[in-house]
Formats: C-alpha cells, structure tokens, sequence
C-alpha cells in the first residue's frame, strides 16, 4: 500500500501551496469590480478549505494538487479584471486574430484539461472503477459540473444585474456563449483521457494499481 506524506513532509505539495498563495495575494489586489472578484473566490475558498479538511483521509497525488493549483491560477487572473477583460485575453485575440478575447474559453477548456485527471483519480480510488468506466467518468463529471456553474452563475447574475445577465457575465455578445464554453470544457476532459488511459496500461503491468 502507497504512503502518503503528511503535510509537513510533502515539500512538492507546499511550494505548489506557497506558489499558488502568491498568484492569489497578487490578483486580489485591486481587482476591476471587487463585488465579482468576491463571488468568483467563493467556490476557491470552499475548495481549498475542503482539500485542507480531507488530506489526512484522502490526499491526492502530488500530480493532481499541481494541476488544480495551476487551474485555481488562471482563474485567479480572470477574477482580477474578469475574464473578458484580461491582457493575457487581448494579446490571444490580436496574435489569433479573433474578434474576442478568449479568455473564458481557455478557463473553460483548462477546466477540463487541468481537472480531469483529479476526478479520474478520485473515482478509482473511491470507486474502484476500471477500464472504460474510469476514463468516462471524469469527462461526465466535468460536464455536469460546467452545466451547473453555467446555470448558477445566471442566477446569480441576474439577481445581482436583473436584464444585463450576458454582459455582466462576458458573453461579449455571443448568444452561444453557454454552449460554447460547455463544449471547451469537455474537449478539455477528452484531451486528458488518452494519458489516464496510457496510466492505467503502465500500471496493470507493473502490477501498482492505484489505491
């Protein structure tokens, strides 16, 4: 059976924290609109407070805690100026050529990307699933977790801007905004898949399953 290292052990896992905390402390200084800073940060802070809770009784690997900290950065520097705002965005839109800053779409995409590989862990070492169920779980999980963000975030952008939900929330004028950012997320998921599946070959024939 694998050892995980306590906290205090695990050097990785706290230059990835201290990393993380720096990029964070640093895009909480004078955001564009503090109000969506705020509720962007909500859901982070729920996150971070249930991995902290749940290490001893569950830690990832040191893997999956880089790629959520990478993700938690990037959405970081969107909550700084909101996602159709950043430089990052302008300079992808002026080098592609594109007629928005894309922004979102690339938080929508790394979503996928850069969480996947987490629930993959997650489900087979909770669920001890194997084979093609293991590989698909964690793109369904992304997808319907980007729904319910899609739909919460209209809810709240109504109750906060009643009748400008598309512009508070960066639509930027695109009507398939939802739709498109559902699909980046889950292209993202896919993305990872051929790695968890390349994992699982390896590991079957060493014979070190996850645990």
């Amino acid at each position: 059976m694998k050892t995980r290292l306590s906290f205090s052990e695990n050097r990785f896992l706290q230059v990835v924290l201290v990393g993380y905390f720096l990029v964070w402390i640093a895009t909480s200084i004078n955001p564009l609109d503090w109000q969506v800073w705020a509720i962007e940060n909500i859901l982070v802070v729920v996150l971070v407070a249930i991995l902290a809770a749940t290490y001893r009784r569950f830690a990832f690997s040191n893997l999956s805690y880089l790629l959520i900290a990478l993700y938690l950065s990037l959405h970081a520097v969107g909550t700084n100026t909101g996602y159709a705002q950043t430089p990052i965005g302008f300079w992808l839109k002026d080098m592609l050529g594109l007629d928005r800053n894309p922004y979102d779409r690339v938080i929508h995409f790394t979503f996928g990307l850069l969480l996947a590989y987490p629930f993959y862990e997650l489900v087979i070492r909770t669920g001890n699933l194997r084979g093609w169920p293991a590989h698909w779980s964690p793109v369904s999980i992304i997808l319907a977790a980007s729904v319910g963000f899609e739909v919460m975030e209209s809810l709240i952008a109504e109750i906060i801007s009643p009748g400008t939900g598309p512009a508070w929330l960066g639509a930027q004028g695109d009507e398939w905004d939802m739709q498109f950012d559902l699909t980046a997320a889950l292209l993202g998921s896919l993305a990872i898949m051929p790695f968890t599946y390349w994992e699982e070959r390896v590991a079957t024939k060493l014979g070190t399953p996850h645990e």
